[in-house]
């Protein structure tokens, strides 16, 4: 479906002329001639515009570290931010051999309840008092303390809090100064926390690792509705061991020893790539980017990691998977295929999402007309190869950069990681994408719109213009839809289904699908441009 330039321009008439000109550079429209189009993204959004972006906080505390099991996590600030964060995004979790059920603690809520008085004397002496309390009462491994806005503005150290903390108690209390005025949006805390994480817990570990293992780690993946589980469940069948998942059901010990793998595999490229390019400097661990949403994904995702190894078990052990999979799902696909083919939809979802599931709604036979992330870079659009060409402002200069050196005892280079020749190694990234990410720009199709930052308005307008079947987004403009007679499907959280990644992900998603398009309740509700006039009266009586 190609979309006309007049669309847009009608978009972007009621705008000031300043304004006009920030978002036209937000908006592209593919046009397959031109080659690969740049797109302005990581810019701060125009203020008064209803923008669906997170903080600063909200992406450290509520993406990154929120998941992890068994670390308690006190938000210092005011209680609305810590009750926002709490358990938004179902990011599920076990209890295991490593970890207790008594050392998980997702479904607590900590948070030192700044007041006004503490505004103004100071709040580290608060703090310091919960952690001493919190150590009292749950004897944690480890405790995460996050700035909000009005910690950084009084100037509450917390680093000195935390050290102290540390050495008092004989566990590692990492501060994160993620207040949420940082950054442009929820991107700036996921690069905070990964710095944290990648300073303080991982490569702390002593574990040796197993010659005989090809260990692996799943980064960037946050067990949403259990997706991890699932993809876990496929890597296991195949013969690998995960060692640890940022941040998905992960717990300190899994992390301490994530040095020990052969390979990383980064699923949401935004949120996590800083950790997996930290660890390629600091061990030499080769990453690759992989998608396991959409059967189609799933497979070229299974047979690269096969191709890296270089290992003909692995090889053939994936094909059988693939093979068995395959002739389990396929089937139930096919069924809601026949109800969601030639439909179309909108996808403005977080850091990789809205270019993962364009994979699942091909399968499905749907198209994705209209595409955008909340907080994305230029690279997630337009592929890793531009990141030379991106200009850093100030606001990406408030988040530190980690100076990493190779670790003189741990490094190793990427081909004796995967146990395979230098020679061996080269021939694979021929054929192999290791560290790089292409961006969602080459699977759009031509004529369809790719949007940064796409707000409320926009969204409106587009909804009303082109009449998607189906609106995929976040908690929050998942209404904007819904309120104009659209299915919506949230998939930040799920709306409390999942999982939908892996080969089951798909079968529930193709349900979720079609029910929502099939739904008798839509009937009820009359969209905007179906609505007939309405007479306003007569004004004088």
């Amino acid at each position: 479906m190609a979309i006309n330039q007049e669309v847009l321009d009608e978009m972007l008439l009621p705008y000031p002329d300043k304004v006009k000109k920030n978002r036209t550079k937000h908006i592209v429209r593919k046009n397959p001639e031109e080659g690969c189009q740049q797109i302005e993204a990581n810019t701060r959004t125009v203020p008064g515009i209803i923008s669906q972006r997170g903080c600063c906080y909200a992406g450290c505390k509520g993406v990154v570290i929120g998941p992890i099991k068994d670390m308690i996590t006190i938000t210092h600030g005011p209680v609305g931010c810590a009750y926002y964060s709490w358990g938004t995004r179902r990011n599920k979790a076990r209890a295991d051999d490593i970890t207790p059920p008594e050392h998980i603690y997702g479904a607590m809520c900590f948070v030192t309840d700044m007041q006004e008085p503490d505004i103004v004397f100071g709040g580290e002496k608060k703090l310091a008092k919960m952690i001493d309390e919190v150590v009292e009462m749950f004897h944690p491994r480890a405790i995460n303390v996050c700035a909000t806005c009005p910690i950084g503005l009084i100037g509450d150290d917390l680093g000195a809090v935390t050290k102290k903390a540390s050495e008092k108690h004989g566990i590692p209390v990492l501060a994160y100064n993620c207040e949420g005025y940082k950054g442009v949006s929820q991107s700036a805390g996921h690069h905070i926390a990964n710095n944290v994480l990648m300073e303080n817990v991982i490569g702390s570990g002593d574990a040796e690792k197993n010659p005989s293992e090809f260990v692996v780690n799943l980064l960037g993946e946050y067990n949403i509705g259990g997706d991890s589980w699932e993809i876990e469940r496929i890597l296991n069948d195949i013969g690998y061991r995960v060692q640890g998942v940022l941040t998905g059901d992960s717990s300190v010990e899994e992390m301490k020893n994530m040095h020990i793998a052969n390979l990383n595999l980064v699923m949401c490229h935004r949120s996590i790539n800083y950790i997996a390019e930290m660890m390629e400097e600091k061990y030499g661990i080769p990453w690759l980017k992989i998608n396991f949403i959409g059967v189609e994904a799933i497979k070229k995702s299974l047979r690269d990691i096969a191709q890296v190894t270089g290992d003909e078990t692995f090889i053939r052990k994936t094909e059988e998977v693939i093979a068995r999979e395959e002739a389990r799902v396929l089937p139930v696909i096919e069924h809601f295929r026949k109800i969601c083919t030639g439909k179309t939809a909108f996808a403005f979802v977080g850091g990789s999402r809205s270019h993962h599931y364009q994979y699942l709604l091909r399968d499905l036979g749907m198209e994705v007309v209209v595409a955008g992330y909340e907080f994305a870079h230029r690279d997630d659009y337009e592929g890793r190869q531009v990141i030379p060409t991106i200009k850093t402002d100030a606001d990406s200069k408030n988040i530190p950069e980690l100076d990493i050196k190779p670790d003189p005892e741990l490094y190793k280079e990427a081909h004796e990681h995967l146990n395979i020749t230098k020679e061996k190694f080269d021939e694979i990234c021929s054929r192999v994408p290791l560290g790089n990410y292409e961006g969602m720009y080459p699977d759009m199709n031509g004529g369809t719109l790719m949007i940064d930052d796409c707000n409320h308005y926009e969204a409106e307008q587009l909804v009303k213009d082109l009449k998607p079947d189906l609106f995929f987004a976040g908690v929050r403009d998942k209404y904007i839809a819904q309120k104009m007679g659209v299915p919506a499907k949230q998939l930040h959280s799920y709306d409390y289904s999942g999982p939908y990644a892996g080969f089951n992900g798909a079968m529930n998603f193709a349900r979720d699908v079609a029910n929502a398009m099939t739904t008798p309740a839509w009937k009820f509700i009359t969209p905007p441009w179906e609505k007939e006039s309405e007479n306003t009266g007569d004004t004088n009586a």
